[in-house]
């Protein structure tokens, strides 16, 4: 996905029901880079239409060889951070990335997707506090950025309850099957980041 350019509604909130984060999950739940054998488990989630229900993009767009080409690019590190969330045994669980990273701005895009089996066992969670702790203490950047479409709630109750905070709303910014739709924008600075983290 593409950073849009729009002009937002201002309604800053800190949600309340953020959860501060924990210590890496047990159960040998870790983030690595992506790797070949991760393709089919990619392509699950891609294809499963109750996880690409939201998708910016067209999911019957994509094949084993655009899946495969994602991998190979993902090893260059310098403008994208794309890694996969894995459990003890190496499965592949999902995708966590730093897109768009500014080295000047020091901002980057996230993104979250993971496999529907995956889903509600603190998986996401746990990639999300990782590459969290990967942006703003290793990388240095002061703020990270998402958007969503407004009818994806389920995503946004998660976003909310791992710190992000609600920052405007793109009116009609997207035309997605066959209808204008609203974008949400959520971000977690530096300074927010450091106080979930106390």
């Amino acid at each position: 996905m593409r950073r849009a350019a729009d002009k937002m509604t201002s309604s800053f909130r800190a949600p309340e029901n953020a959860a501060a984060p924990k210590a890496a999950a047990a159960g040998g739940l870790h983030l690595r880079p992506l790797q070949e054998k991760d393709i089919p488990g990619m392509l699950e989630w891609m294809k499963d239409p109750a996880v690409n229900l939201f998708f910016h993009f067209d999911p019957a767009a994509v094949t084993a060889e655009t899946a495969a080409a994602f991998v190979r690019a993902a090893q260059d590190t310098s403008a994208d951070l794309h890694l996969a969330c894995a459990d003890d045994s190496g499965e592949y669980l999902g995708t966590i990335s730093l897109k768009h990273i500014d080295r000047t701005n020091r901002n980057a895009e996230y993104a979250v997707s993971f496999r529907r089996c995956a889903q509600g066992t603190g998986a996401a969670a746990f990639a999300t506090r990782e590459i969290l702790r990967r942006a703003f203490e290793a990388e240095g950047l002061e703020k990270v950025y998402l958007n969503v479409l407004a009818e994806n709630t389920r995503a946004r109750h998660f976003y909310e309850k791992n710190g992000f905070c609600l920052e405007g709303i793109a009116r009609r910014q997207l035309f997605v099957r066959g209808a204008f739709r609203d974008l949400y924008w959520y971000g977690m600075t530096k300074e927010r980041y450091l106080e979930w983290t106390k």
